[in-house]
């Protein structure tokens, strides 16, 4: 992990945001982000993926974000990672693609949502998302 001021920051309010959520297996969601935020290898991207879900999965806004003191490049490239209602998926996906930050960031997501061995069942559900989850790495050129 990349220790700034920023990616402190970020880590801080990922756990508030995340503390109490559960992932799809019981396992704390903190670890989601916190795993990759490991990979990443500058402080923006690091900022990015322990924020990646922050808006879709709580009360926090853009503006909050901004006001916590977020830099605009990071809040631009989360605008573009956060699956807005209403949009289809691989539609969702492409407009993130130019972005290298939320590219980057994406493609980690991807993978690691891809693990199957961080589920305790693997169904036909489970199955079917991974393969999503390949065609959206392949639209990302990281397949």
């Amino acid at each position: 992990m990349i220790y700034t001021r920023l990616t402190k920051k970020a880590l801080s309010l990922c756990f508030r945001v995340h503390k109490d959520q559960l992932d799809k297996s019981g396992m704390p969601y903190v670890f989601h982000p916190f795993h990759l935020a490991e990979s990443m290898t500058d402080e923006l991207s690091t900022v990015c993926a322990l924020l990646h879900d922050v808006v879709e999965d709580s009360h926090m806004t853009f503006d909050d974000l901004a006001a916590e003191g977020f830099p605009e490049e990071v809040i631009a490239s989360l605008r573009l990672l956060t699956h807005a209602d209403g949009v289809a998926y691989f539609d969702y996906v492409k407009a993130l693609s130019n972005d290298p930050i939320a590219r980057q960031v994406k493609i980690a997501d991807l993978r690691h949502n891809s693990d199957l061995t961080r589920l305790d069942t693997v169904d036909e559900w489970a199955l079917r998302r991974q393969e999503k989850y390949r065609q959206a790495l392949a639209l990302l050129g990281a397949e």
